[in-house]
């Protein structure tokens, strides 16, 4: 990834872009607006900053703000929760040395592996850092696919949604699906930009994926802690699936995703199909993904 500081310069230039003047609380201009959003004069006079500051920032130059002016800007920018938090990540990231870290495996305990085995008609995924899939149980494997075949390295949510054609033809609204896997993995990137598998993650899904490639470049981040999915599932047919997240205590890094559908819905009934198929015609039996 970028360095640093030009990393925030450039969440900072995008971020401006899409602020909407009309909605800012500036005073009226009549002067002709040549770009999109707001000017830099424009955002440090709503942050309480100097014009010089600001650009400097918007430069790449080594500043550090304080939490008052971060939020400010923040303020400024119209960002939400997850802006104004890759923002504080960004401004911390630009002080930290040229380090380049391999963090350590990521292990599913054993109790986790259980909980899934006594969620068996819930579909269950849960994520490690990046996106990278740890587990999942047998209703998991049936909704989406069975991440155990592929090599270790590879079993990332946000890989198999770019690089897999089965993913392309499983969600009817992919784009929406696939433009989130980008906000989040840009997000987990700014809380941890030394992390060398995510750098080679991103890299290779940016030479591979014109798609990725536009959306990381756009520099939009977001946390999507529940939603819908609309799925057109080879087996099941068309359904709609709802996900709720949570996080495991003492292990923030870790998440569990699970799917549920509205009660006596046909989205409802394509999953008892599922579950019906993933009992007797699926290959698609629970197991650690770390051993397969």
């Amino acid at each position: 990834m970028a360095d640093k500081n030009t990393e925030l310069a450039d969440f900072l230039r995008r971020a401006r872009s899409q602020c909407d003047p009309q909605r800012s609380g500036l005073p009226t201009d009549s002067r002709v607006r040549r770009v999109a959003g707001l000017r830099r004069e424009e955002v440090a006079f709503l942050a309480g900053v100097s014009t010089d500051y600001y650009a400097r920032l918007e430069q790449g130059r080594r500043i550090v703000p304080s939490p008052a002016v971060t939020e400010a800007i923040g303020r400024a920018l119209g960002l939400d929760a997850a802006g104004r938090a890759h923002l504080v990540d960004l401004i911390g990231a630009g002080t930290a040395g040229p380090t380049s870290a391999i963090r350590p495996v990521q292990r599913v305990r054993p109790g986790l592996y259980r909980l899934l085995e006594t969620l068996d008609d819930v579909p269950v995924l849960v994520l490690g850092r990046r996106a990278d899939v740890l587990a999942q149980n047998r209703m998991g494997k049936a909704l989406f696919t069975d991440f155990g075949r592929f090599p270790a390295a590879q079993r990332n949510y946000a890989r198999w949604m770019f690089l897999d054609e089965g993913a392309r033809s499983l969600f009817v609204d992919w784009e929406d699906q696939a433009r989130s896997s980008v906000e989040n993995l840009r997000f987990e990137a700014g809380t941890d930009p030394e992390d060398r598998a995510t750098t080679e993650l991103v890299a290779e899904l940016r030479s591979s994926s014109p798609e990725f490639e536009r959306w990381w470049n756009e520099h939009r981040v977001h946390q999507r802690t529940y939603g819908s999915k609309r799925l057109r599932h080879p087996i099941a047919g068309d359904l709609t699936v709802e996900f709720e997240t949570l996080s495991l205590p003492g292990d923030p890094a870790t998440t569990l995703f699970a799917y549920t559908t509205e009660p006596a819905s046909p989205s409802r009934r394509a999953f008892d199909v599922l579950a019906s198929w993933s009992l007797t015609g699926g290959d698609v039996s629970a197991g650690r993904l770390e051993d397969a």
